[in-house]
């Protein structure tokens, strides 16, 4: 939505255009190619699917180096999803805003967690 004050014209709402359109481009390759990366993985390990087996895939720093990317391209993703889709449909400013506060707060305990995961093995 626009709104037109004379020769200036403001922009209002969940458009923000090509930064979120390409920044959705942008973290889903970077998942696709992970994930094609520990499939491949998979297939060229022998032996049976187990803790050894995901350990010793995550175990190199250079994958958890990857794999800690992957974790704040999803995240980003994720919120630039979420936060698109309150400001398109959840019209009451108050609750859009609490909405995004625990967006954020789960996002970011999502990522504690994960980190945690990640370099524990």
């Amino acid at each position: 939505m626009s709104i037109n004050f004379g020769h200036h014209r403001l922009v209002v709402g969940a458009h923000y255009g090509i930064r979120d359109w390409l920044s959705q481009r942008v973290t889903s390759v970077v998942m696709l190619v992970f994930t094609f990366l520990v499939l491949g993985q998979l297939l060229l390990k022998s032996g049976e699917i187990g803790y050894e087996l995901w350990a010793g895939i995550f175990s190199p720093q250079w994958m958890k180096s990857l794999t800690f990317v992957v974790i704040l391209s999803l995240l980003y993703h994720v919120w630039v999803g979420m936060r698109n889709v309150f400001m398109d449909y959840v019209k009451p400013y108050g609750v859009r805003f609490v909405m995004h506060v625990f967006a954020i707060v789960w996002l970011v305990a999502c990522a504690g967690w994960a980190i945690q995961v990640l370099w524990r093995l």
